[in-house]
C-alpha cells in the first residue's frame, strides 16, 4: 500500500515537473513575441510551477520514507513542508507580477502579436487540464497534501491563461490598453488568495490540528461498539502527511487481569484499524473511577457520553 501510495505521488511530481518545463518555454516565446504583462505574470507563475514540483518532488519522496530512529513517527511532515515551499513561492510570484503591472499602469505600454500569445495560452489549457486529471486520480488514491497544494496551483494556473487570453483581446482589438496591467493585478490578487487557501491545511498538518469533527465523531462511535470499554477520554488525534495519530484513555474494571485487558484492548485496535487504516493507535487503560487531571476538561472529557448526549 504505502509502495503504491509512493509511486503514485512521485509520477503525480513528475508530471508537474514536466508540465512546467513544456509550459515555461512556451510561453518565455510568448512574452518575447506579445511583450505582455498578463504573459509575463503567467509565465512568472509557470517558472515557480517548476521550483514549487521539484520541491513537491522532494516532500512526497521523503514522506514515503518509513520511520527510523530519528523520526519515529515517519516523515509525513515533508509533505506539509512542500506545500508551505510552494506557498511562499506563489507569494513571491504575485508581488512581483503586482509590481510590474503597477509600473506598466504608470508608464504605459501596449502588447503585440496577440493571436500568438492567445494560441499559446490555449495550448497552456489543454495541456494543463490533462495534468489536473492525473493529479486528481493521484489525490483520491493517495490524499496527499503536497500533490493537493500542487494541484490548486495548477487549478488557478487556468485562470492565469484565460486571464491573459483577456488581456491580449481588450488591448489589441478592443483598444483599451489598460487592460494588460489591469489583468495581471487580478492575476497577482489571485494567486494570493490561492495560497491562502493552500496554506490552511499545510500549517493545520504542521500545527497537529484535531481531526475534523465529523472523522472524529466516527472513530468515537466505532470505539463504543466494545461494551467492555467505559470512558474513553483524553483523546487526541492528528494528522502528519499520510498518516494518522490516535490516542486516548479509557476505563475497564479495576480487578481485570492484566491478559483480560490486554486481550479487550487488542480486539478495539483491531476493529479501529481496519476502519481507520492508515492510523497509528495508542490506547491507555485507566482503572475505572480514576482520574488523571482533576479539572482538566480537555483530558477528563468523557467522550462515549459525549456522544451519548448528541445522539
Amino acid at each position: 500500500m504505502n509502495d503504491q501510495r509512493a509511486s503514485l505521488t512521485r509520477s503525480a511530481a513528475f508530471a508537474s515537473i514536466a508540465m512546467a518545463l513544456f509550459l515555461g518555454g512556451l510561453k518565455a516565446w510568448a512574452v518575447w513575441r506579445t511583450g505582455s504583462t498578463a504573459m509575463l505574470g503567467s509565465l512568472a507563475d509557470t517558472t515557480l510551477d517548476l521550483v514549487a514540483s521539484l520541491a513537491t518532488l522532494l516532500g512526497v519522496w521523503i514522506a514515503a520514507h518509513p520511520p527510523d530512529e530519528d523520526h519515529r513517527f515517519g516523515h509525513g511532515k515533508a509533505e506539509a513542508l512542500a506545500a508551505m515551499v510552494q506557498v511562499i513561492l506563489i507569494v513571491l510570484s504575485a508581488g512581483g507580477i503586482a509590481f510590474r503591472a503597477v509600473l506598466d499602469l504608470a508608464e504605459g505600454s501596449r502588447t503585440e502579436a496577440a493571436e500568438q500569445g492567445i494560441v499559446v495560452s490555449f495550448v497552456a489549457i489543454a495541456a494543463t487540464l490533462v495534468l489536473l486529471a492525473w493529479q486528481r486520480h493521484v489525490i483520491r488514491k493517495t490524499g496527499s497534501l503536497a500533490i493537493r497544494t500542487d494541484n490548486i496551483h495548477y487549478r488557478s494556473d487556468l485562470l492565469l491563461n484565460l486571464a491573459v487570453i483577456a488581456a491580449l483581446v481588450f488591448d489589441q482589438y478592443l483598444g483599451f490598453s489598460q487592460s494588460d496591467p489591469l489583468f495581471g493585478l487580478a492575476i497577482a490578487a489571485w494567486l494570493l488568495w490561492g495560497a491562502w487557501s493552500a496554506s490552511r491545511e499545510a500549517i493545520d498538518n504542521l500545527m497537529d490540528r484535531e481531526w475534523p469533527e465529523e472523522k472524529r465523531l466516527r472513530f468515537v462511535e466505532l470505539a463504543a461498539r466494545h461494551p467492555e470499554l467505559s470512558k474513553l477520554h483524553d483523546l487526541r488525534t492528528r494528522t502528519s502527511g499520510n498518516r494518522d495519530f490516535v490516542q486516548f484513555h479509557v476505563d475497564l474494571p479495576p480487578a481485570m487481569t492484566v491478559a483480560e485487558a490486554h486481550a479487550i484492548i487488542d480486539r478495539v485496535e483491531r476493529d479501529l484499524t481496519q476502519a481507520f487504516p492508515d492510523i497509528e493507535l495508542l490506547i491507555h487503560i485507566d482503572p475505572e473511577g480514576h482520574v488523571d487531571e482533576p479539572g482538566n476538561k480537555l483530558v477528563e472529557a468523557d467522550e462515549f457520553a459525549r456522544l451519548e448526549n448528541e445522539t
